[in-house]
């Protein structure tokens, strides 16, 4: 789950497509946006993604046969938006495989809640945690929320995913290329002394001395390993 998690918002309204994707970004979310039904569904082909959202009125495509098409392709939730608000449209999108429905117009906190909602049961299903815990560090993976001890803990987007990818392989090394491939992505792989910016930034906000960390330990010559407990590993 390294990196900003990626939605796909499939509408043929401009204006809402702005305006999910202002609220997705300020969340920390990664948008790729699409017109069509057509557009979508290439889109879905040619990324990672965590989620979709459909408008059912698009105008090349029925609403429930691009649930379907998707659904035949991936696993991914749904969140359905639609003027529409009776009840056998409803039941019948999430027949289709949709994971959620939300009328048209809507609160943009409402929204957001189904995304975490929807990502979170995509989790679970999946056997995996939506909060990862580390030594006194708590992670909330959707809500993007640290704490230290119970103590709120501000972190840039790239510290955040630096750290849940660590906590994430907790006790095991992660190469310098592997952490630069995941979280920055393909092609930052030889930007090694970049990574140990964020490395030093990253324990000068969760380690209680960054001089000498506890949590985050450098293997010599190759990467990081985040550990629970403590260890020896000196700081570089």
């Amino acid at each position: 789950m390294s990196g900003p998690q990626e939605i796909l918002i499939i509408d043929d309204e401009p204006a809402i497509r702005r305006f999910l994707k202002s609220s997705l970004v300020a969340h920390d979310f990664h948008v790729v946006e699409a017109g069509t039904g057509k557009e979508g569904l290439a889109a879905l082909d040619n990324s990672r993604l965590a989620l979709v959202v459909v408008d059912l009125g698009l105008p090349d495509m029925d609403g429930h046969e691009l649930i379907r098409a998707i659904r035949q392709r991936s696993p991914v939730p749904i969140v359905v938006l639609s003027v529409r608000d009776d009840e056998a449209g409803k039941v019948a999108a999430l027949d289709d495989g949709a994971d959620d429905y939300v009328t048209k117009p809507f609160g943009i906190e409402e929204f957001m809640a189904r995304v975490r909602a929807a990502l979170r049961h995509r989790l679970q299903q999946q056997g995996q945690s939506a909060h990862l815990q580390v030594g006194d560090i708590s992670i909330d993976v959707l809500a993007r929320d640290v704490k230290r001890g119970g103590q709120p803990v501000k972190l840039s987007r790239r510290e955040f995913d630096l750290l849940v990818y660590l906590a994430e392989h907790a006790g095991k090394v992660i190469t310098h290329q592997q952490a630069l491939t995941h979280v920055w992505g393909p092609g930052h792989g030889e930007y090694i002394e970049y990574l140990r910016v964020y490395v030093r930034q990253l324990r000068q906000k969760i380690e209680a001395d960054p001089q000498r960390p506890v949590l985050i330990l450098t293997v010599p010559g190759v990467g990081y390993r985040i550990d629970p407990g403590s260890g020896t590993d000196a700081a570089r």
